[in-house]
């Protein structure tokens, strides 16, 4: 079985990365059986999670699982797609994940209110004399980092304004339908999925939040992809 290196689920969601979300919503998408493992994080190979186990083969980064995914067991998540809706789903899903995601991050680590409601969560397990020095830590690790791809040496203001523009773009593109190009999921909607959620968790206070409640069709899609799967199933 596929072994699947998580977080764990916080903040009301299925993980508290939307990467992992993304990489749990392909494995579903494909009907594929795994496991989850929250410990792998210090054995990732590029330093971050999602990671899997197929067998013995490890694979890195959601992405790259996609790619496994369709190569190994032949599932087409943009079977039915045109050229030009795969580019645009593909467009979309990298502005979400180089873009619209450092605003999510800066919205959670940089702002101290969210940062002790949501990340500094992730060092409960240490020891208590610990967990402000580790979290310290790699909470400046994390800003610098969102330094270091540009976005957050702007204002917090302006990122939240470029957060919402993509925001807009995300629900100009949905518009009525169920999901990003039409009636069916595509491989774009793991990703778009992951990240509008993670941006909708009810426990941070952001205007990149409230810019997301101003689209019905962003918080119905979001609902609509947690009920076909991440419902409990039936019995369970």
């Amino acid at each position: 079985m596929i072994t699947l290196y998580t977080f764990g689920p916080y903040f009301g969601l299925p993980d508290g990365s939307p990467f992992v979300v993304k990489a749990m919503t392909l494995l579903r998408m494909a009907g594929l059986d795994y496991r989850e493992d929250n410990g792998g994080y210090g054995k990732a190979p590029k330093g971050k999670l999602p990671y899997i186990d197929d067998a013995d083969v490890i694979v890195a980064d959601s992405t790259f699982i996609r790619l496994h995914i369709e190569e190994k067991y032949g599932f087409n998540f943009d079977a039915g797609l045109s050229d030009r809706d795969r580019a645009q789903s593909w467009a979309v899903e990298k502005m979400c994940e180089d873009h619209l995601y450092w605003a999510l991050l800066d919205a959670r680590w940089g702002d101290k209110a969210n940062f002790a409601r949501g990340p500094a969560h992730f060092f409960d397990a240490m020891p208590a004399p610990l967990r402000p020095l580790i979290g310290g830590m790699i909470r400046n690790k994390t800003l610098g980092s969102l330094r270091a791809h540009g976005l957050g040496r702007h204002p917090r203001p302006q990122i939240e304004s470029l957060a919402a523009r993509d925001l807009a773009a995300i629900s100009a593109i949905l518009g009525d339908r169920p999901y990003l190009m039409g009636e069916a999921p595509c491989a774009a909607d793991a990703a778009v999925f992951g990240m509008v959620s993670g941006v909708l968790a009810p426990i941070f206070d952001t205007p990149i939040r409230t810019a997301a409640e101003t689209h019905p069709n962003l918080t119905a899609y979001r609902d609509r992809m947690l009920t076909r799967y991440f419902a409990p199933a039936a019995g369970a």
